[in-house]
């Protein structure tokens, strides 16, 4: 039995990866362990998959001044530490690692081990995580053609993400009657992250009297940002959050307004929906959410707002450009070569494995 470990943590976008991987990886017979942090968002979402689970110490490794600043080092060490333990007694062929913060001690431990590692970076500009990967990596799969020119020659591969294969099934029918609409008006739907943007919000429904003369909308605002006056509002239909119906709501869409995180953004190309980006500003992020909308824009895949040139005017004009030329852009994505990442990732993890034998004690 061939085995890999797979890490990566902290958010839903460094897991949610690694989970599309996992019929590829099973099929090609791997047995499948997970190293992520003690209690953080990787555990509960691998719990769902019957896969062992090992938690490590971890620690944030932060550009500005905080207490934390000397404490967490140390918990990094001690992540490796436990990391080349679990890795010792798993013995596995190679590591894949989605990033986070999670994924250091994990790839160095490895790297000390002299077992192979996969390292995913999924912004154009490596975070500094993955940063402190690279040099381990054997290779680096990489989302968009910019990032390949940035990386140590050899390591980049342009592959995509892994996109969960639920996804692809969707069904719209179901959508339409979970939402209560109707098939003579198309279906704007609107995402703002995995916990909603406040100012996306705002804006949209500002804009509702506008936009429902032309559209439906489904509106996944976020935890605790449902408006209660709006729950009655034909044509407009509000969720928190969506597991299982996300699918069929993506399937019933017709064009699509997201912020611009890289998963999010390369299920849109995988789904080929023609989508509107309003990416998170520097002011709040480091900037990496800019420059994913701005390759998208390039290659012809998005159209862009950037948050400090949205009101409700420029919102409204954005989106019924985007429909108007939305086969162009979905033409654009059906020539993209940032998909089938599933297979790419497997037949490298397949290529880079090695005998168990060289994981030493």
């Amino acid at each position: 039995m061939k085995r890999i470990v797979l890490t990566g943590g902290g958010t839903a976008g460094h897991v949610t990866p690694n989970i599309a991987l996992l019929p590829k990886l099973k099929e090609m017979g791997y047995e499948v362990h997970y190293i992520g942090s003690y209690d953080g968002i990787e555990k509960k979402l691998i719990s769902d998959y019957d896969i062992p689970y090992y938690g490590v110490a971890t620690g944030k490794l932060r550009r500005y001044i905080d207490p934390k600043n000397f404490s967490d080092p140390f918990r990094v060490i001690k992540g490796m530490r436990e990391a080349k333990k679990y890795l010792k007694e798993i013995k596995p062929d190679i590591v894949f690692s989605k990033g986070g913060f999670v994924s250091v001690p994990v790839v160095r431990a490895a790297g000390r081990l002299k077992i192979p590692c996969i390292i995913h970076e999924s912004d154009m500009t490596p975070g500094l995580a993955n940063k402190l990967c690279i040099p381990i990596a054997k290779k680096v799969c990489c989302n968009f053609p910019e990032t390949v020119a940035s990386l140590p020659e050899g390591k980049a591969v342009l592959t995509g993400t892994p996109i969960r294969e639920e996804l692809m099934k969707g069904n719209k029918e179901a959508a339409y009657k979970l939402c209560g609409f109707n098939k003579d008006l198309p279906v704007l739907m609107v995402i703002g992250g995995s916990s909603g943007s406040v100012i996306i919000n705002k804006e949209i429904r500002e804009a509702l009297p506008k936009l429902l003369t032309d559209f439906q909308v489904v509106h996944i605002c976020g935890a605790g940002h449902v408006d209660n006056l709006l729950l009655t509002q034909k044509g407009y239909k509000q969720f928190e959050y969506l597991k299982s119906e996300l699918k069929d709501v993506l399937a019933m869409a017709d064009i699509v307004v997201s912020r611009a995180g890289a998963n999010a953004i390369c299920e849109l190309l995988a789904l080929k929906k023609p989508n509107l980006l309003i990416p998170l500003s520097a002011r709040a992020s480091r900037g990496d959410q800019i420059l994913n909308a701005s390759s998208f824009e390039a290659q012809g895949y998005s159209l862009v707002l950037q948050e400090e040139d949205m009101d409700v005017v420029s919102l409204t004009d954005k989106i019924y450009e985007l429909y108007c030329n939305r086969g162009r852009y979905t033409e654009n994505m059906n020539s993209s070569s940032q998909v089938d990442a599933c297979n790419k990732i497997a037949s490298l993890i397949e290529e880079l494995s090695v005998p168990t034998v060289r994981v030493k004690k």
